[in-house]
């Protein structure tokens, strides 16, 4: 009798453990962040608002850039699809909506939202509804190694114009320095040269336009003439050797190790290059040193256009409601207000930006407060189809094996097959 009653008891105890596992709510987050100082940030994050939601589970999953790209839209078809996801927004995002993956989540952020920078909010809004939440603004510009330039002689602050960014790449070269590294076997670092000069030569007009399919859509005069200004940069062989066969991450750390000159890069490169340099130190504040795109002689673009991205967090068709709730958790003015001082990011919930202790990064949010047209990344705006072609093309003209007119008649054949 006893030992019966011993078993009922365990039974009951399996049957209530049962029940617990069976209320619990996993969110599976899935990121690319590859600096591990701000990914223990998030963890902790997580773990304090599990701490705060009992039964509710934050998972986080990791996917490097290129395979997160290559695997998401099958990612995003399976029954087990994480229920957060990372985006740039744009183009891709207009797909996801348009395939139905994605959950609106107009309703349950509302009145939240009104804490966002409207511009980051836009962003990942289609229609009048909302998809995500914004995390971070990015800018494109030229991080430099102070040491290394003053090496050559070349003073970053006087780079202003094209021609000027031309022949420092001439007196690093003959001074023994590798002027430049970029990560070309993942080509999207290589596009940001092409975008950069269209957005340069120009401005928002002439991308606007080509989107209309006027002037020529983008086989326009526009386009083609950044190809021709990048093949002047290509011709004087300003990349690291076998640089189509860098990933970006082995850039990165390439320029953390002290071995070029200049990279030009999304402003986060700033702090992670330090994480991925060999010795996982890097460049340290005194060493390293920013100047913007240079402006093209004659260009419609305002110097003070910037390229960049708006990054931030979409929620899968069919999440569970504390999905978005953690997410609100996770942009919220503490957490922003703590990542913008650890230098992590450009933040998005007004007020945060007060985290701001570090004098490049309130460079770059300075700069984007004052930009009146800020480009996303073309192979985000346009989708990834037009994308993966902006992509590629850029790479060619690198390698050599195309030229700047058939690279931008491939770029207008492309967005005309998908408009």
């Amino acid at each position: 009798m006893r030992l019966l009653r011993k078993l009922g008891l365990a039974a009951a105890a399996c049957l209530l453990l049962a029940d617990a596992a069976a209320a619990d709510t996993i969110v599976k987050w899935l990121h690319i962040e590859a600096n591990p100082a701000q990914v223990k940030i998030w963890e902790e994050v997580a773990r304090a608002y599990e701490a705060s939601h009992p039964g509710v589970k934050v998972e986080m999953q990791f996917l490097e850039n290129e395979a997160y790209k290559a695997k998401l839209p099958t990612i995003l078809q399976s029954k087990d699809r994480p229920n957060i996801i990372y985006s740039w927004a744009g183009g891709v995002l207009k797909t996801q909506i348009e395939a139905g993956v994605l959950d609106d989540i107009t309703e349950q952020v509302k009145g939240y939202s009104d804490s966002l920078t409207p511009a980051a909010l836009a962003a990942f809004s289609a229609n009048g509804r909302v998809y995500g939440l914004p995390t971070a603004l990015s800018q494109v510009g030229f991080l430099c190694n102070k040491e290394l330039m003053a090496k050559a002689k070349v003073d970053p602050a006087g780079i202003k114009s094209w021609d000027d960014l031309l022949a420092a790449v001439k007196t690093l070269k003959a001074a023994g320095v590798t002027p430049i590294v970029v990560g070309g076997a993942d080509k999207w670092p290589l596009h940001f040269y092409w975008t950069h000069l269209a957005v340069r030569i120009g401005g928002k007009p002439a991308f606007d336009a080509a989107l209309r399919g006027e002037d020529s859509g983008f086989a326009g005069e526009t386009f083609q003439k950044s190809g021709e200004l990048f093949k002047q940069l290509v011709d004087l062989q300003p990349f690291q050797n076998g640089f189509l066969g860098f990933k970006n991450p082995q850039a990165v750390g390439y320029f953390g190790d002290g071995k070029a000159a200049m990279t030009l890069a999304i402003s986060t490169v700033y702090h992670l290059q330090r994480a991925l340099a060999a010795d996982k130190v890097g460049l340290s504040e005194d060493k390293i040193c920013w100047f913007d795109f240079p402006v093209v002689a004659g260009g419609k673009g305002a110097p003070t256009d910037t390229l960049g991205g708006i990054t931030g967090w979409l929620v899968t068709k069919g999440s569970p409601k504390e999905a978005v709730d953690f997410l609100k958790y996770f942009v919220s003015k503490d957490v922003q207000t703590r990542l913008a001082a650890g230098n992590f990011i450009i933040p998005v919930v007004q007020g945060a930006d007060a985290g701001l202790n570090n004098a490049f990064m309130k460079l770059i949010a300075a700069n984007l407060a004052k930009s009146n047209y800020h480009q996303n990344f073309y192979d985000q705006s346009l989708g990834p189809s037009v994308g993966r072609v902006v992509n590629d093309v850029t790479a060619e003209i690198a390698g050599g094996s195309m030229s700047p007119q058939n690279a931008a008649k491939a770029i207008e054949a492309a967005w005309k097959q998908g408009n």
